[in-house]
């Protein structure tokens, strides 16, 4: 007697952020084909930004919703409020980004008819970027964790070398394409051999059959799963595509790399590590704290020497990635919420800081270094006193919310009884003031340069990144003043994850 096949049911409520993301990139790729060129750019970026606010609240809707997370279509992905946080915020990244974006190459004698002619291609790309990192976050067994990664993937690498008149862009999508393949291979190998020991796919079944596997095949696998993912993460000692491509890379796909890739990585790696191997915590608790520790010491001494802002900021980010992955390490409930807050004023702070820094390389038509951003505050007062804020907050102090989120991550640290790892992240903090503070020492006290003004005079202010500047300000400022609330919501977005301590 023959069964009937059946068709998985699709719920969708749970994929509207990715349908009206992958719609919309469509929509902006086909119709910049018919939309007169002088058009296109902001028909493009209209259009992007509008799907972006339909994916955010698509998804808060669907927050709303959802008091306990469910498996859903044959158990591929999760509709839970965590998944939702985190397409929150990596659309919100992405709208962001757009801001940043709108008048890149407009400065005095750029070539805009070539910008325009790719501006469909550009938005196209970074709404299917979000799309799938929207996709990533929801992953609920190891094929969709890895058709999302390269999903995501895939899209920022011609990101990162769409500037093709530019050697360096070129040659940072180049070696990001590289290291990622790289990096994705070895989850991709990792994942293998953690079914090939439990026989299954999906996270919840693989910590039911843990008993029965392999430990050899089943621990390997792990600690490829986990490699893969601090490849994406930029956690030392696997950031080492990071400086080079977030130096190169057109500066507003930067600032949505260093925001959104850090979201959706990180929320997953939460995801399958407390979901998938709870059985052997002891093991990915103890490896995430060693890279955590090796991320904060890395990132930060090599900060220390850099002189190009972008390049500085990328090793910053580094640093941050063990801040990161600090309560991740900490496997308790508190660093679950601790990790979400702390990722949301990190978000803004990032798309923020390097929104400024597309701001003045505009002006000089040459890369920011610290040198050049000498007397900015005065030139440009808001946006000098809006980056003194992010290097602050970078810091950690108040008032911007990775205040709050430090705190909570070295509680949960200390709770998980690592009080040596809680000193690593202070030394690393303390270390941090020098080159955080060398930036707005520049551009409060040191006197500028001389410098040959581009011909046809200063590019005009563009208020789409003025706009842009000011929502990071109130996200990063707004996080602290409303902490409470937006703990509450963070602990509710974890509150059904199986904490192992």
């Amino acid at each position: 007697m023959e069964e009937a096949f059946r068709n998985p049911g699709v719920d969708w409520a749970a994929l509207a952020p990715e349908l009206i993301l992958l719609g919309a990139s469509a929509v902006v790729l086909i119709g910049a084909l018919f939309v007169p060129r002088r058009w296109r750019r902001g028909f493009s970026a209209l259009l992007s930004a509008l799907a972006l606010v339909g994916a955010i609240v698509a998804a808060a809707i669907v927050y709303g919703l959802d008091d306990e997370g469910r498996a859903i279509m044959a158990d591929s992905i999760r509709r839970d409020r965590l998944a939702e946080i985190g397409q929150i915020l990596v659309a919100g990244a992405g709208l962001l980004a757009v801001g940043v974006s709108y008048w890149e190459r407009r400065a005095p004698g750029a070539v805009e008819e070539s910008e325009n002619e790719r501006a469909g291609d550009y938005y196209a790309l970074l709404l299917a970027a979000v799309a799938g990192m929207a996709f990533f976050v929801a992953a609920n067994n190891l094929m969709t964790l890895f058709l999302g990664l390269e999903w995501f993937s895939i899209a920022l690498y011609i990101l990162t070398a769409i500037g093709v008149e530019r050697l360096a862009s070129l040659e940072a999508g180049l070696k990001y394409l590289i290291v990622g393949s790289f990096g994705s291979a070895i989850l991709l190998f990792g994942s293998a051999l953690v079914y090939g020991a439990t026989g299954a796919l999906e996270f919840g079944e693989i910590a039911r059959n843990a008993g029965d596997a392999d430990s050899l095949f089943y621990v390997a696998g792990l600690a490829m799963i986990l490699v893969g993912l601090a490849f994406k993460v930029s956690a030392a000692p696997f950031h080492m595509w990071t400086p080079d491509v977030y130096q190169g890379a057109p500066t507003p796909v930067t600032a949505f790399m260093s925001a959104a890739t850090k979201v959706a990585a990180l929320i997953l790696t939460l995801r399958v590590l407390v979901t998938a191997f709870p059985d052997v915590s002891d093991l990915w608790t103890i490896a995430l704290a060693v890279i955590a520790a090796i991320s904060l010491a890395w990132g930060n001494l090599a900060a220390l020497v850099q002189t190009d802002v972008k390049r500085m900021l990328a090793y910053s980010s580094v640093s941050h990635a063990g801040f990161l992955l600090m309560p991740i390490a900490a496997g308790n409930e508190r660093g679950g919420y601790a990790l979400l807050y702390y990722l949301i004023a990190y978000a803004a702070m990032s798309v923020g800081s390097f929104a400024i820094v597309a701001a003045r390389e505009r002006e000089l038509a040459r890369p920011v270094t610290v040198s050049n951003l000498a007397n900015f505050f005065w030139e440009r007062p808001f946006l000098g006193a809006a980056m003194t804020v992010f290097m602050f907050g970078f810091i950690g102090l108040p008032p911007a919310g990775l205040f709050i989120g430090k705190f909570y991550a070295f509680t949960a640290a200390y709770e998980r009884g690592w009080t040596w790892l809680v000193i690593v992240g202070v030394v690393a903090t303390v270390v941090s003031i020098y080159y955080y503070l060398g930036v707005v020492m520049a551009m409060w006290m040191r006197a500028p340069e001389p410098r040959v003004v581009p011909a046809g005079g200063s590019p005009p202010r563009d208020a789409a990144l003025s706009a842009t500047v000011v929502a990071a300000l109130v996200v990063t400022v707004g996080s602290f003043v409303a902490a409470d609330p937006l703990i509450d919501a963070m602990r509710d977005a974890v509150q059904f994850l199986d904490f192992p301590y």
